[in-house]
């Protein structure tokens, strides 16, 4: 894993404008489900498009050591999977290195099976509070043996029979609703998800795709109603994941804030749960045209030219938040160049993320004399378009991958060059990164630690 190896500090400097035309590597969250549905469907599932960074591959893993194979040829990944109900007991701790959401979800799915799986992480995975899915588990029959404050390590027991429950969401999280739908795949009976905000609505459209019979009402007060029936057949698929729009963020913002800049970005997801940073930006004055809208595999998909803008401050309402979570590192450095002020409402979830992003994203930019103001749930940025004074600081990323990136970014424009005190944990999410914005025209070199 790359977080036992030294660490390899990078550093941006102020760029030319960058031009290119890119296509961004498949979504995070679809390629986590991919592995995850085919490991566990009927018959062969073909994955083209796949996100092949490591937090994608330890859920791979995972599943293979529950009985599925998976094999790569050429750009496809082919998976025998299980069957539904026929995962095996792993013989050996399940370690997902810093994948959350492969972490979340797939204890979601095993939990309920009448073995025993024990969960591990990287330093960083093991400080995050698992109880939001352990809770419903729990009400579930699972029994939960966990480190202090539900931390990893962690060893669920499923009982004989789970038993069905409907649970309503106590926060906008798309990992928690995914849990509880996987769990309700091996439980006799109706499951009930009941979410008073949409996030991100991967898992149930792909679960309807491999066959399962799921069903989603909203009520009058626009309140979902989530229905999976239990112990029914998955049947593989063919899937062609689309360029994951939080990766698209990077390059994107990096467009839009180094002066004449102008790319174009292929095969986009614009999943309407995952646009909030576009909408954001727009509404900011970017000029982000979107491009060849279409359909592929059930999901929106588009090509984007982005050109560089003068952007202006805005309040980016609290229910936006479940759209664009995991986007606001980067909207931040966004924000440290437009006139005027950009607030940020509805950030609690950020505290619970690869780090404290919250706090990350304030002490980074107050490191490069950004003046913001953090608050428990908010963050206020006022920029100064012309870079002036800003850069010359080093970020601690506290491990977190979009903390990297973010701050990257904002090298490319500032006055002085931004350094990030680690960027191996890039590859988790995004290997292609470095040689994608180099290739661009970006200015960034890592430091190679001496042997």
């Amino acid at each position: 894993m790359s977080h036992s190896a030294l660490p390899k500090p990078a550093t941006a400097r102020r760029s030319k404008a960058l031009s290119g035309d890119i296509r961004i590597p498949g979504d995070k969250s679809i390629s986590h489900r991919s592995f995850m549905f085919g490991g566990l469907a009927s018959g062969e599932t073909r994955i083209t498009g796949l996100l092949e960074g490591e937090d994608v591959i330890n859920t791979g893993r995972a599943m293979q050591a529950m009985g599925a194979k998976i094999a790569r040829e050429g750009d496809v990944w082919i998976i025998q999977g299980t069957g539904n109900g026929c995962l095996l007991q792993p013989e050996a701790p399940l370690d997902f290195g810093n994948a959350g959401t492969g972490a979340r979800l797939t204890m979601g799915l095993v939990g309920v099976y009448a073995m025993e799986t024990t969960f591990i992480g990287d330093a960083s995975l093991s400080k995050r509070p698992m109880g939001r899915v352990l809770n419903p588990l729990r009400e579930m029959g699972v029994q939960v043996t966990a480190s202090d404050g539900d931390r990893m390590p962690l060893t669920l027991r499923g009982p004989k029979v789970a038993a069905p429950i409907t649970y309503r969401v106590p926060m906008a999280s798309a990992q928690v609703k995914s849990a509880v739908l996987l769990a309700g795949l091996n439980t006799p009976g109706i499951t009930t998800v009941i979410e008073p905000v949409m996030t991100r609505d991967h898992t149930e459209k792909m679960l309807q795709g491999f066959g399962a019979n799921l069903s989603v009402e909203t009520d009058k007060d626009n309140v979902r109603h989530i229905r999976i029936e239990g112990q029914g057949k998955l049947t593989g698929q063919i899937i062609d994941v689309p360029g994951d729009p939080s990766s698209t963020a990077f390059p994107l913002v990096a467009a839009l804030l180094v002066p004449g800049s102008d790319i174009t970005i292929r095969n986009v997801l614009m999943n309407p749960t995952r646009t909030g940073l576009i909408l954001t930006l727009q509404d900011m004055g970017a000029s982000i045209e979107i491009l060849n809208a279409r359909l592929a595999g059930g999901e929106d998909v588009a090509d984007l030219r982005v050109r560089a803008s003068e952007l202006k401050g805005v309040i980016v309402p609290a229910d936006r938040a479940p759209s664009m979570i995991d986007e606001y590192p980067v909207l931040a450095v966004a924000a440290a160049f437009a006139t005027g002020e950009t607030v940020m409402n509805g950030l609690e979830e950020l505290r619970v993320k690869e780090s404290d992003r919250l706090s990350a994203v304030a002490n980074g930019l107050k490191a490069n004399g950004v003046d913001c103001t953090e608050g428990p749930e908010t963050l206020s940025v006022r920029g100064r378009p012309d870079g002036k004074a800003l850069g010359g600081g080093t970020v601690e990323t506290h491990l977190d991958h979009r903390i990297a990136m973010s701050f990257l970014v904002m090298g490319l424009v500032a006055e002085k060059p931004v350094t990030v005190d680690d960027s191996t944990m890039i590859a988790t999410s995004f290997p292609e990164f470095m040689g994608m914005m180099t290739g661009m025209g970006a200015e960034i070199s890592v430091q190679e630690t001496p042997a």
